[in-house]
């Protein structure tokens, strides 16, 4: 296991929950999929959130575009 402390944090979005930043990410290894720990905008609260419910915000000058949620394949 390994806990990475971003710098600088990461504008993301974690679905179900809202916009918020990462400040970490929490690594189990190759069985599991990487923790994003995120302090949410709205509610001051602080989720750990597995790798497929979190994205990148959009961002103007890198050319990333806003893109809704990919459905998850069963």
């Amino acid at each position: 296991m390994s806990f990475s402390q971003l710098s600088p944090s990461l504008p993301v979005t974690v679905e179900g929950k809202g916009k918020g930043v990462a400040f970490a990410v929490i690594d189990y290894g190759e069985e599991h999929n990487l923790i994003w720990v995120v302090a949410l905008d709205d509610s001051g609260e602080i989720w750990c959130s597995p790798n497929p419910k979190v994205r990148l915000r959009a961002n103007w000058t890198m050319g990333r575009q806003p893109r809704p949620m990919a459905v998850a394949a069963e």
